[in-house]
C-alpha cells in the first residue's frame, strides 16, 4: 500500500527539522564550554565556579529560562581565537520566586574580557531590564575592555560607557541591580558594582580597582598586592564599596537568593491569564508542517494550533486578507494576539489568486485594525513571521500598497502592548519591518533554525547581483559563457546565503537566541512574563495614518 504524498512530506519535514536542531544543539555544546574544559579546571583549581555554574546554583531549580544571545560572536573573531556566547551568559529565569535577568562574565573566555559584541550583548540585557522592569543580577569576573579591539568598545555612544550610564538610569526607575564580584573587576568596569543597589565580593578572588598593582607602580611607584589593593576585606572594611564578603562563590550565590527572596511585589500591567492548557496537537508536530523547502505552502493555522492553550483561536476578519492569520488566543493562560503570516496560496474577496507569504492592501489593512484593537484591550502581541515582502507591482501599486503599509508600520510601531516576533521562517525586505523585527522593539525576537533574514532570498539576491557583475564585464568587453555565469551565480548565492542564515543574525544579534520550534510556548510565555512588571508609559496613539 503506497504512502499517501502528504504523509510523505510530512516525515520528510520532520527529518530536515530534527537535522536542523541536532545542528543546533552541537553548536550550542561547543559554545557552553566557553573557552574550553582545561581553563574551566583551571576556575575550579582556584575554588571558582564557571559561568554557567554559578547561573545553575543562582536560579530555582526545576524552572524555565530563557537564554539570550548564545551565539553571540558565533564565527567572529576567528583571529583572537573566537569569543563563545560573546565572553558572558545572559539568562532570563527565577531566583527565589522573582524573575529577573542574570549577566555573568565567562572568565575562561580571554579572562572575561569585553569584545565588541561583549558589550552589544550587556546593553542588551540592561534594554530587556529596563523595557520590564526585571531585576538584573551581575555575576562580575572580568579583566575589562580586549585592549586590541578599544576603539571598537570604549569610546561610542553604544560602547562601554553605556553601561554606566543605563546602572544610573535603571536605579532611578527603582530597577532592582545587584553586584557579585567574583573575580576581576577592573578600571571602568569597576563602576558597576558601586553603581549597584547592592553588591557582594568573594574573599581571594573577587578584586576591584581602577588600576591594578603593576600599573599602581608604574604610575605613582606604589608597591601593593591586588588583595590589599582591592580584595574583599578592603573593600568591606575599609573603602566601603561592597555590602558583604562571602567566602565562596557557593555563599555568595546563597546571599543574593535571599536578597532576592526580600523583594516586595511590583504593580503589574494587567495582562489577562487564565490556567494553562496544553495544546491538544504535539508541539514537535510542527516539525512535520513546517516544509524544508521554502517556497512550498502550509496552512500557518495548523502551526498555531500546536502553540495555543488547547489549539483553539478566535480569528479575526477570516475571510479578509487572508494572507495574514490574525487571531486571539492563550499561550500558557496568557491573552495574546497573534499576527502571522499565511503561506498558502489563497483567494481574495475579489476572487484573485494570492501568493502565500505576501503581504497585500487587504492583509495590511486587516493587520494594522487588529493591532489597534490589542492595543485598546491592552493584550500581548506576538508575530509569527514568515513574510516575503509586500506585493510589487502596477496593481498593488495603484490601490496603495505603499499608503496600507505604512499604515501597518505605524499601528505596529506605536504599539504600547508588548510585542513578540517569532521568526519562523522568511523575513524579507520590508516585510521584516511590517513584522516587527529588530528596529521595531520586540521585548523578545528569537528564530527557529530553518529563519532567514535579509533584504531578499538567497536567489532572488544573486540573481540581481549576477545581473549587475555580468553587465559591469560586459561592458569592459569580456564573454561572458553559459558556464561562467553559472559560476558568478553560485558563488554570488553562497556568499549570500551565508549571511541571511539564523546564525549570522544570532552572531550579531540581531535576533535573541534560535530555539526549537517546540520552544516557543515557553519562550512566548516567559517573555510576557517579565513584559507584566511594566505598565506602558504612554497611551496608545498612532498619529497622522492615511486612509
Amino acid at each position: 500500500m503506497a504512502i499517501p504524498q502528504k504523509e510523505l512530506e510530512f516525515n520528510w519535514n520532520e527529518d530536515q527539522m530534527r537535522l536542523k536542531i541536532s545542528r543546533m544543539e552541537q553548536e550550542l555544546a561547543k559554545i557552553q564550554d566557553g573557552g574550553g574544559k582545561k581553563r574551566i579546571e583551571k576556575l575550579h583549581e582556584k575554588g571558582k565556579l564557571s559561568a554557567r555554574e554559578r547561573i545553575d546554583l543562582l536560579l530555582d531549580k526545576g524552572t524555565d529560562r530563557v537564554e539570550i544571545g548564545a551565539f553571540a560572536g558565533y564565527n567572529m573573531y576567528k583571529e583572537e581565537g573566537g569569543c563563545p556566547a560573546g565572553g558572558v551568559v545572559v539568562v532570563i529565569g527565577y531566583v527565589s520566586g522573582k524573575q529577573c535577568i542574570v549577566v555573568a562574565n565567562d572568565a575562561t573566555v580571554k579572562a572575561g574580557a569585553w569584545f565588541p559584541i561583549t558589550g552589544k550583548k550587556n546593553l542588551r540585557a540592561q534594554e530587556i531590564a529596563m523595557e520590564n522592569r526585571l531585576p538584573i543580577i551581575y555575576l562580575v569576573d572580568s579583566a575589562g575592555v580586549y585592549l586590541p579591539m578599544q576603539a571598537e568598545i570604549f569610546p561610542d555612544k553604544e560602547h562601554f560607557g553605556r553601561i554606566f550610564r543605563n546602572n544610573a538610569i535603571m536605579s532611578s526607575q527603582g530597577i532592582v541591580q545587584i553586584a557579585a564580584v567574583m573575580g576581576s573587576c577592573v578600571a571602568g568596569g569597576a563602576y558597576l558594582p558601586i553603581m549597584s543597589d547592592e553588591s557582594l565580593i568573594v574573599n581571594k578572588t573577587g578584586t576591584i580597582f581602577l588600576a591594578g598593582s603593576y600599573l599602581v607602580k608604574a604610575a605613582i611607584g606604589e608597591t601593593i598586592d591586588n588583595e590589599t589593593l582591592g580584595g574583599a576585606a578592603t573593600h568591606t572594611e575599609i573603602s566601603g564599596v561592597c555590602d558583604y564578603k562571602c567566602e565562596n562563590d557557593e555563599e555568595c550565590l546563597k546571599t543574593i537568593r535571599s536578597l532576592m527572596d526580600k523583594i516586595g511585589a511590583f504593580e503589574t500591567a494587567g495582562f489577562d491569564k487564565k490556567e494553562a492548557v496544553l495544546p491538544k496537537e504535539d508541539a514537535k508536530k510542527i516539525y512535520g508542517l513546517f516544509p524544508s523547502e521554502r517556497s512550498k505552502p502550509y496552512n500557518v493555522k495548523e502551526v498555531i494550533k500546536c502553540i495555543v492553550d488547547d489549539s483553539e483561536f478566535t480569528e479575526y476578519k477570516a475571510d479578509y486578507g487572508k494572507t495574514m492569520v490574525t487571531a486571539y488566543a492563550r499561550i500558557d493562560g496568557w491573552s495574546v494576539g497573534i499576527v502571522a503570516n499565511q503561506r498558502e496560496v489563497v483567494k481574495s474577496a475579489k476572487g484573485e489568486m494570492q501568493m502565500g507569504g505576501v503581504i497585500y492592501n487587504d492583509s495590511a489593512d486587516k493587520a494594522a485594525r487588529f493591532i489597534m484593537n490589542c492595543n485598546q484591550k491592552n493584550i500581548p502581541l506576538v508575530f509569527l513571521t514568515d513574510v516575503t515582502g509586500f506585493m510589487v507591482g502596477s496593481k498593488s501599486e495603484h490601490a496603495g500598497i505603499i499608503k496600507d503599509g505604512a499604515k501597518l508600520v505605524n499601528a505596529m510601531s506605536n504599539s504600547v502592548v508588548p510585542k513578540f516576533n517569532i521568526v519562523m521562517g522568511n523575513s524579507y525586505g520590508a516585510g521584516n519591518y511590517a513584522m516587527c523585527g529588530r528596529a521595531y522593539d520586540p521585548r523578545l525576537m528569537v528564530a527557529w533554525p530553518t529563519a532567514e533574514i535579509a533584504v531578499m532570498s538567497g536567489a532572488a539576491a544573486a540573481k540581481t547581483l549576477l545581473q549587475i557583475e555580468v553587465a559591469a564585464l560586459q561592458a569592459r568587453g569580456e564573454e561572458i559563457s553559459k558556464e561562467r555565469e553559472e559560476e558568478l551565480f553560485n558563488t554570488i548565492k553562497s556568499r549570500y546565503d551565508e549571511q541571511i542564515s539564523p546564525y549570522y543574525a544570532a552572531a550579531r544579534l540581531w535576533v535573541d537566541a534560535i530555539i526549537d520550534p517546540a520552544e516557543t510556548r515557553k519562550v512566548i510565555s516567559m517573555g510576557i512574563a517579565m513584559a507584566n512588571h511594566k505598565k506602558a508609559e504612554k497611551q496608545y496613539n498612532v498619529g497622522v495614518i492615511q486612509t
